[in-house]
Formats: structure tokens, sequence, C-alpha cells
């Protein structure tokens, strides 16, 4: 299925940009970025006009880069500045700028139509920047599969109790209910289990030792930001569900990048309501994550190679998959959408609808 392209993807974290040319790709799309003087990040079409060599591969000159095979050089707007050997600049002498976003630490990149690009679309949380919360960037999972697949995973707590059982579930929660609601702007999957055995994660930065009530939200952003909201409680205390802030509670937050049809990044990151400000409390939580992320990326790798291979039958959908049935109608008429342009209500039109 062809990509999203109006949509602010996440190309990496803030300290992954400095002086330096850093080459990525985000929807096949090849791009150079850097941080320019004033501080801002630029990206740029890594592919030079002339003889389509990387500009990844250039130079950089204060605020443009020069390309690396006959020195034309282009500024932070995509223009070319000057071509050597003559005067005059080809009006088609310029590389794709994409509007750069940078906030919390993370920097996300427009990929489509940059006249719609509009920063208030972008993924945001209130917890984001209080204080009583603490965001800890974590790492960038390569992933060899289609983005849809992972971000599916990223809506589906049934899963977990299978895939993680001994990091993020358990057998407890193997039968109980998963709810979904698919009526706003994210898609919706969730679950309590009361009165269990605390999960593994729990048990280590919880210190729960009783039976716990713990929660899993599981929130899927078009087109491919994650929020999975979980946390645990004593189970004598019975708490409500708008009242999680008095459990432990932590967002485990999932920027799915989709670099090729066949691969994927999942920036992961985590916000917490306990030990604000304790790095080292940070760095157990990423080894406990890393964990559970592998299993997430075995199962997906394995997905994707088996969806590559000949069916001689199609695949079932059970209840569980409302959530990701869902989300792929909404890729669709996203990506349907785009591929066509309304010129709007015809000012004298020749065909009049009846029905």
């Amino acid at each position: 299925m062809p990509f999203v392209k109006n949509a602010w993807y996440v190309a990496g974290w803030s300290t992954d940009f400095g002086e330096a040319l850093v080459p990525l790709m985000i929807l096949s799309q090849t791009l150079v970025m850097f941080r320019a003087s004033g501080g801002t990040v630029v990206a740029l079409e890594d592919r030079c006009p002339h003889r389509q060599l990387p500009l990844s591969r250039g130079k950089r000159i204060g605020d443009t880069i020069q390309c690396g095979y006959h020195g034309m050089t282009f500024n932070g707007a995509g223009k070319c500045v000057r071509v050597p050997g003559q005067d005059n600049l080809p009006a088609s002498a310029y590389v794709d700028a994409f509007p750069v976003h940078e906030g919390h630490g993370i920097v996300w990149v427009w990929m489509g139509d940059p006249a719609k690009a509009d920063v208030s679309k972008i993924f945001d949380l209130p917890e984001l920047g209080h204080p009583d919360w603490h965001l800890h960037h974590g790492d960038k999972l390569h992933i060899q599969a289609n983005y849809l697949n992972v971000a599916e995973n990223l809506v589906d707590p049934a899963h977990v109790s299978f895939v993680h059982p001994t990091t993020l579930g358990n057998a407890a929660s193997e039968n109980v209910p998963v709810h979904v609601k698919t009526s706003g702007e994210a898609i919706v999957a969730w679950r309590w289990i009361r009165d269990a055995e605390p999960i593994g994660f729990f048990k280590a930065f919880g210190g729960f030792t009783g039976n716990v009530d713990r929660w899993h939200y599981y929130y899927l952003h078009m087109p491919s930001t994650a929020v999975i909201d979980f946390g645990s409680v004593d189970a004598d205390r019975k708490l409500d569900e708008e009242d999680r802030n008095q459990g432990v509670r932590i967002f485990a937050l999932h920027f799915v990048t989709p670099v090729t049809e066949d691969y994927t990044i999942d920036h992961w990151a985590h916000l917490r309501n306990m030990a604000v400000g304790d790095e080292a409390a940070s760095e157990q939580m990423d080894k406990m994550f890393r964990i559970a992320f592998a299993e997430d990326k075995e199962i997906l790798e394995a997905v994707h190679e088996e969806e590559k291979r000949p069916h001689r039958r199609k695949p079932i959908r059970i209840a569980i998959d409302k959530g990701p049935n869902v989300y792929r109608k909404r890729i669709r008429d996203l990506v349907e959408a785009e591929a066509t342009e309304d010129l709007g209500d015809p000012v004298r039109p020749v065909f009049v609808q009846h029905d």
C-alpha cells in the first residue's frame, strides 16, 4: 500500500542532528539533514539534480551543502546558490526542502505538500513538559517489516500475554475482554486486569509484592504514532479508571517511521509519573523495554517474511482485530484522498445528480 505523505514523521531525536550531514530515508525518500548555525534543523532532498549524487556525500559550507561531484551548492531552502564555472543559475537547479519542527527533543519532518504542513497537527500530550512527569528518549528499533504491521501491533493489547510473558504481560490477562473505540481521532483499545499478580515490569519498578489492578490503554494516532498508557496500583485500593495518575503510570511512546515498504524504524520513548529525574531508573527501564521490544521485532519480522510468500488461502480475522481493521481502512482512505485533487463544486455544471 502507498504511504500517507501529508503527515509529520519523526526523523530522530534532537541529539541526532548537529553540524554533520545526516543521511536518512523516510517513505522511500532520501533526505539529508543538519542543524543550521541558527539552531534550526534543515531537511533537503538527498540528491543533486545534476548527476544524482547524494548531497550527503558532499560537504557542508556554512549553512549550504556543496555537491561532492561538481560543486553545485544549495542553501537550506534547497535553492542552488553556486554553479562552478558559470554565472547563471538554472531555474531547475534546486532540491526539495521539507518542513521541519522540533519539540520535546523530537525532530519531525513533513513529507507531503509543504503548503499543507500544519504544526498544530503534530502529536502532543499534556504530560510532555509537565514537572510531575519525566520524559526519557529511548532507542530506535529497526524492524524489517512493513510499518502497518508495526503500528497494528501497537493497538493490540491481546498480544501482550503471549509475546511478553515476563516483562509487560502474564497469563492473568489472556481471557480478559478488550474494549475498542474507533469514533475519535485516535483508535483506542484497552482493558483492566483486576486483582492479579503484577507483571515483571511493575515488580521491578513499582515495588508491588501483592496483587494489583493493572491497565493497558493503546492509542493509535494517524498515520503511525502510538501511545501505550499502562500501569498498576495495589488491588485493595480499587482505583477507578479515571484515577490512573494515583497509581504507577507510564506512557510508552512509539513514533513509527516507515523507511521503505519492508523496513520501519520505531523511535520509542517513555513518560512516567514516578522516579522523576532519576536517570538510573530510566536506564533500568530501557533494559526491560529493550527485551520486550526485541520480542515484538522477532514476531513482526517473521510475520513480514510469511506475508511475502505465496498464500494458498486468505488470512483470517478474529474478534481482537477490530482496532487493526479500522486502522487499515483509515490508512486506505488517507492514501486515496491524496491520490486525487478535489477542485470543489463546479460553477456551471453540465452534470446534474438527482439522488
